[in-house]
C-alpha cells in the first residue's frame, strides 16, 4: 500500500524570522473577532440568500418574504442581524422599508464566493 504524504512538519526548526514578521504584521484580536461575526452572517442559507437578493436590487420584508417563501417575522429577524453586522442598511419611504446592502464591499464578497465555489 502506497504511503500517503505527510502534511505535518517533521522537524524542529523554528524560522523566527517568519514568525516575527506575521506577528508584527497581525492585527488584533478584535479585528478576528469581527471578522469571524461577519463569516457567521455567510454561514445561514437565509441570510444569504437575503444578501442575494439584495445585491439585485433594493426590497421591502414584504417582497422578500414572498421570494424567498418566507414569514414576514422570519425574514425581519434575519435582517436584523444583517442590520447590526452593518451588512444591509434600510431607508424608510412613507411607511414601507426598504433594504439593500450596506456598501459595494458586501456585494464585492459575494461575486467572489461565488466564483470560487465555481471554479
Amino acid at each position: 500500500m502506497k504511503q500517503k504524504e505527510q502534511s505535518v512538519c517533521d522537524c524542529d526548526v523554528i524560522h523566527e524570522d517568519v514568525v516575527e514578521r506575521v506577528r508584527n504584521a497581525m492585527p488584533d484580536g478584535k479585528n478576528f473577532y469581527d471578522l469571524a461575526n461577519l463569516y457567521k452572517m455567510f454561514a445561514d442559507n437565509t441570510r444569504v440568500r437575503i444578501l442575494w437578493a439584495l445585491s439585485c436590487e433594493d426590497m421591502c420584508v414584504c417582497d422578500l418574504a414572498v421570494l424567498l417563501g418566507m414569514t414576514k417575522s422570519a425574514i425581519s429577524h434575519q435582517l436584523k442581524s444583517l442590520r447590526l453586522t452593518n451588512l444591509v442598511k434600510y431607508d424608510k419611504q412613507g411607511k414601507v422599508v426598504y433594504y439593500s446592502l450596506a456598501d459595494d464591499h458586501i456585494k464585492d464578497i459575494f461575486e467572489k464566493g461565488f466564483e470560487h465555489i465555481h471554479e
